[in-house]
């Protein structure tokens, strides 16, 4: 692997020098996403996520970038998760003023992300000024709606497949990439003629509402996400898992919460609880909650996007309508005061609510009402990143803290990655299979086992250079 130093701002004469790509975050973990491709001419910024999860990676958030923000051209971001598009408004606060490219459903969800976050990081900051816990006097926020309001003023929503110029002697093209709505797959051609692809977070075949993910058609070089590079998907087997841990829980008077994301992986599941409750598997009389304002917000894109027959959706979806996001009785928590009434109730019930990871958000008060009484059950249904409450639950935790305090866990704790909206190592070899070969290969967004399986596996099955790079690293495009 090539090393280099820094390249110079400033234009220069004579043929186009290879770009310099600087892994800035989403290297040994699955947050930060930030990829920065310097050409002579152009600086140009592939996702700007936040860092999640333990309080290191946490802290690398205040760190600046080691270029100016106000020197990078073109930001492109491949999908609305706050990992990969959450550190935009901190950004722009450093002074970016360039353009946002991405997809219009990505733009409408990132909207809703970005506000969110912005909102808790203002009332983070105030919490811990008016409690004294923080150590900086005073806490601030990384940055607030404002800040969120001018970043928005730079999106410029592209369309899927076309090739746009974002930055001089830079085009760029939006494959979809079937992870979440408008997610995308991108492909940069740089001045020298070379190309770059980075795959975002790459979408599983089987997505109950998305189509699959265009295939990979070749690059120079490749940066490929590795979430699940060491872990297989549970096939029928996930679904009636899921759909015996609700039964018994049910059964006994207990409570179901499911910590979820709220792009993506809440529609997953009103789509499954929906089909269990035609199917006969949730009983009529046994409400669903969705506890998160903001994955009602994005549940309202969705329906658009099916009453606008969006193309990247499965056409028995948009064939079915919004109904296969409706599992009656469901009803929406809006208020705070909503919340903390349903808080009050009891079973039996299902309660999906945001933060997936348990890091944050209303599903801690609904963890720690339920987690000491054995009736009840948290079904984890995505990647649970080290450092989150959701992890410490699937390995095992005998106690959790939130608030201050320690909660015993008593209730049963199911794990079911069946619904993860990542490809896993098999998907992802068949994703690349039939593909040129990329001159290397970066496995990038995965925890360090999960990144080295799948380089080993991409070597073993495709016989391509792979590599796992350092954060911080720099490296030739060639």
């Amino acid at each position: 692997m090539t090393t280099v130093a820094p390249r110079p701002a400033g234009r220069t004469t004579g043929p186009s020098r290879p770009a310099l790509l600087t892994f800035l975050g989403g290297v040994g973990t699955v947050t930060g996403s930030k990829f920065l491709v310097e050409s002579d001419h152009a600086r140009v910024l592939v996702d700007c996520g936040l860092f999640q999860g333990v309080a290191e990676l946490r802290r690398r958030n205040w760190r600046g970038l080691p270029c100016d923000a106000a020197d990078i051209e073109t930001v492109v971001i491949t999908h609305a998760h706050l990992d990969h598009c959450g550190y935009l408004p901190r950004l722009v606060r450093h002074g970016f003023r360039g353009r946002v490219v991405t997809t219009e459903y990505t733009a409408r969800l990132m909207e809703i992300v970005l506000r969110d976050s912005a909102k808790l990081q203002t009332e983070t900051a105030r919490h811990a000024n008016e409690h004294g816990w923080s150590k900086h006097r005073p806490a601030k926020p990384l940055y607030d709606d404002s800040d969120v309001d001018r970043t928005l003023k730079l999106v410029d929503a592209v369309p899927p497949r076309a090739t746009t110029d974002i930055a001089t002697g830079t085009s760029l093209s939006l494959r979809p990439a079937g992870h979440i709505l408008g997610s995308s797959w991108a492909r940069l051609t740089l001045e020298d003629g070379r190309t770059l692809a980075v795959s975002g977070d790459l979408g599983r075949p089987g997505h109950p509402l998305l189509l699959p993910p265009e295939p990979f058609s070749g690059a120079d070089v490749l940066l490929m996400e590795s979430t699940y590079g060491n872990r297989r998907h549970e096939g029928k087997s996930g679904r009636a898992h899921f759909a015996d841990v609700l039964s018994r829980t049910l059964a006994r008077g207990g409570t179901v919460v499911i910590p979820a994301f709220a792009l993506d992986r809440t529609e997953i599941l009103l789509h499954e609880l929906a089909g269990l409750r035609r199917e006969g598997g949730l009983p009529a009389a046994v409400p669903v909650y969705v506890d998160s304002p903001m994955a009602l917000a994005a549940l309202d894109v969705y329906r658009d996007a099916i009453a606008a027959r969006a193309p990247e959706l499965r056409p028995e979806v948009t064939h079915a309508g919004t109904a296969v996001l409706s599992p009656d009785p469901f009803r929406a928590v809006r208020s705070i005061e909503e919340s903390v009434e349903l808080s009050r109730s009891g079973g039996p019930a299902v309660i999906v609510s945001a933060s997936g990871m348990a890091t944050g958000g209303r599903v801690l008060h609904h963890l720690r009402r339920l987690l000491p009484d054995p009736r009840n059950a948290v079904v984890v249904v995505g990647f649970a990143a080290q450092g989150t409450r959701a992890r410490d639950l699937v390995d095992g935790a005998k106690v959790l803290k939130m608030f201050g305090e320690y909660v015993p866990v008593r209730a049963l704790v199911a794990d079911v990655p069946h619904f993860s909206a990542h490809a896993d190592a098999a998907q992802i070899i068949d994703w690349l299979h039939g593909a040129p070969a990329p001159h290397v290969t970066y496995l990038v967004h995965g925890e360090p086992e999960a990144a080295a399986a799948l380089r080993d596996r991409i070597d073993r099955s495709l016989g391509w250079t792979a590599a796992v790079p350092r954060s911080g690293e720099r490296i030739l495009v060639r």
